[in-house]
């Protein structure tokens, strides 16, 4: 029986909604740091099911036409499932067909599809063997499948997977994008030792862009454009900075690709094979009372000729640690087809990863370790045209969050900051209809 969780729903310009709540159980409470990935969550079937992954393998289809969220199937995955997506066999639109995907973080890092209906695996990837084994049992060092991206025409899915290494001062990645055909057989690999952390798709299916964020051997570029039908290269681009940080995200929109750069700080928009059209500073170095300060500009979101991009926490250049802020740290902004600033607000916590459908963006707010307010616990909703729509706050952070099809899905996990010692929120779901 599903319990309704401390939603305090405000600041929405839509009035009060229906909050529909479901615990997911136990889970180590997150503290004033920010922890790895530890669930995700997908809306599937045209927003009638609603599919969480959680942080012991878990995985569960729940009907939204159930009050309760009655679950439909319930999986083990053999990693921490953090990545989730659905797929048609070739395309198909009759439900019975479509699949669930399902990514992980672990030992084996492994990709597999389950059946929407009744959640019977259909195949199983281990990319293990393709990355390798950790060398550590330490989280950072499993093999990771960071992002899905699906063909919805013709059924093919991608994935990009990586493992990291360090020998005494020698760091190393190894990572492979594949393209898997919808029974799970592969087409091909894409290799390289940078690690990759975002995939986007073209609309029409023949360009694949890959963001790698850290590259320190033979791999040295941040972006990567594929062709589908092969896995050849078809041109790369590099924000030309000094260091191994390169890219945060990754989103095409037409014949543009909008990428946040984590080596100058900057948000960019691209054209065919890597031309610049514009970029604007996002959170760049800043001299602040004696520190400079930088935050990392993490998601890019293109559609229908603007572009969104969302940047983290406050660092220094001479120190981790910083009592400053950078005035654009958890700031969202929007910008017109020429580079203009469209609007922009602030998402005051940390955002894990950008949910959006058309016009529609959700941003999942964490905790800001800097300051440490509870008031930044939320889901925070905006138009991509105008700006701010309304905000679902949460009593602990919000950490995943899919939108689609006029439903919004959020998972809450609980905190404790470490000069409280109170408990804030559950380990919980939330589904609510945005229509």
């Amino acid at each position: 029986m599903a319990e309704t969780a401390d939603v305090e729903r405000g600041d929405d310009r839509d009035g009060d909604r229906e909050v529909r709540s479901v615990p997911l159980g136990e889970i180590e409470t997150a503290r004033s740091r920010h922890m790895w990935t530890r669930s995700a969550v997908h809306v599937a079937e045209a927003g009638a099911l609603v599919v969480t992954g959680e942080w012991d393998g878990t995985v569960t289809a729940r009907e939204t036409d159930s009050d309760s969220l009655e679950a439909r199937w319930t999986v083990d995955h053999p990693d921490h499932a953090i990545g989730i997506a659905s797929l048609s066999s070739d395309g198909a639109e009759d439900d019975s067909e479509e699949s669930i995907v399902v990514a992980g973080r672990g030992e084996t890092g492994t990709i597999a599809a389950y059946d929407a209906a009744t959640g019977e695996r259909r195949w199983r990837y281990d990319t293990v063997d393709d990355l390798g084994e950790a060398v550590n049992d330490t989280v950072f060092y499993l093999p990771y499948v960071v992002d899905l991206e699906v063909d919805s025409d013709d059924g093919t899915l991608y994935a990009a997977a990586r493992r990291y290494e360090r020998d005494g001062d020698v760091r190393q990645w190894h990572s492979t994008v594949y393209a898997f055909a919808p029974d799970g057989a592969v087409r091909w690999r894409y290799e390289t030792d940078g690690s990759p952390i975002a995939l986007d798709l073209d609309a029409d299916g023949e360009r694949l862009a890959v963001g790698y964020n850290r590259c320190m051997g033979d791999h040295d570029v941040g972006l990567v454009v594929l062709e589908t039908e092969t896995g050849d290269l078809a041109w790369t681009w590099d924000p030309g900075t000094e260091g191994d940080r390169r890219v945060g995200d990754v989103s095409f929109d037409g014949d543009s690709i909008a990428v946040s750069s984590h080596g100058d700080k900057r948000g960019y928009l691209l054209g065919p094979r890597g031309a610049e059209r514009w970029r604007v500073d996002l959170a760049v170095e800043t001299e602040i009372d004696g520190e400079t300060l930088y935050a990392y500009p993490n998601h890019a979101y293109a559609n229908d000729g603007r572009v969104t991009f969302v940047t983290g926490n406050t660092y220094a250049v001479e120190s981790r640690e910083t009592e400053g802020r950078h005035p654009n740290e958890h700031r969202i902004a929007t910008f017109e087809a020429d580079g203009e600033l469209a609007w922009d607000d602030q998402v005051r916590g940390f955002v894990h990863a950008l949910a959006a459908d058309g016009e529609t963006i959700a941003a999942p707010c964490a905790q800001n370790f800097r300051v440490r307010d509870p008031e930044t616990h939320a889901v925070r909703r905006f138009d991509l045209e105008s700006g701010p729509l309304g905000v679902e706050r949460l009593s602990g952070i919000a950490t995943a969050a899919a939108v689609a099809d006029g439903t919004l899905a959020a998972i809450e996990e609980p905190v404790e900051y470490h000069d409280e010692g109170e408990t804030r929120g559950e380990y919980a779901l939330h589904v609510a209809s945005i229509e």
